[in-house]
């Protein structure tokens, strides 16, 4: 069973070796479709990926999970802190695993500016039921990237989500925090 002190000192810092994050993952119950409805603010979990950072730098809400076949993969904050959903681009995830990209505040007008070419309202992926390092959980799966994003339940209001994707040997954490 897994205990408070071993899930807050990786989430509450939201850094770790990948091997840790990995044994936490593992220790974590898995959730059912339903549980994950509604929408999910997010945050990264640094473990050395080359994602790191990336996401927060661009102005990364978080998920939103309306049907098994309606989620919006990716929110988004504009310069007013108004909420959009964007396209995943398969060129741009590339790059983000192949280029050294600047993680600090520097770089987030960049970002800010290709974001709104990305918007749409339209449903970029799928949640299913897959197994996943031993365990069937709910996973969420990109429309046009090959990647699945795997859930597990850290408490009834928050998510440790690993995105394994396909052109990268380590996986990538984030966190999930159920908007009230």
């Amino acid at each position: 069973m897994l205990t408070e002190e071993k899930i807050h000192p990786i989430l509450q810092k939201k850094k770790a070796t990948t091997e840790e994050a990995l044994a936490l993952f593992d220790q974590l119950e898995p959730v059912d479709i339903a549980f994950m409805f509604g929408r999910w603010k997010g945050s990264g979990l640094d473990t050395d990926h080359p994602m790191d950072g990336l996401l927060e730098v661009a102005n990364w809400y978080g998920k939103e999970f309306v049907s098994p076949d309606c989620v919006h993969p990716l929110l988004f904050l504009d310069g007013n802190g108004q909420i959009f959903k964007i396209s995943p681009n398969p060129q741009m995830m590339k790059m983000a695993l192949s280029l050294p990209i600047p993680t600090n505040e520097a770089v987030k007008p960049v970002f800010t500016l290709f974001n709104p070419l990305l918007k749409t309202e339209k449903s970029q992926a799928r949640l299913r039921m897959m197994e996943h390092r031993g365990k069937i959980s709910a996973t969420m799966i990109y429309d046009h990237l090959p990647i699945h994003d795997v859930f597990r339940k850290v408490d009834e209001n928050t998510l440790l989500g690993l995105m394994d994707y396909k052109e990268s040997q380590q996986p990538f954490f984030f966190i999930l925090n159920r908007e009230q």
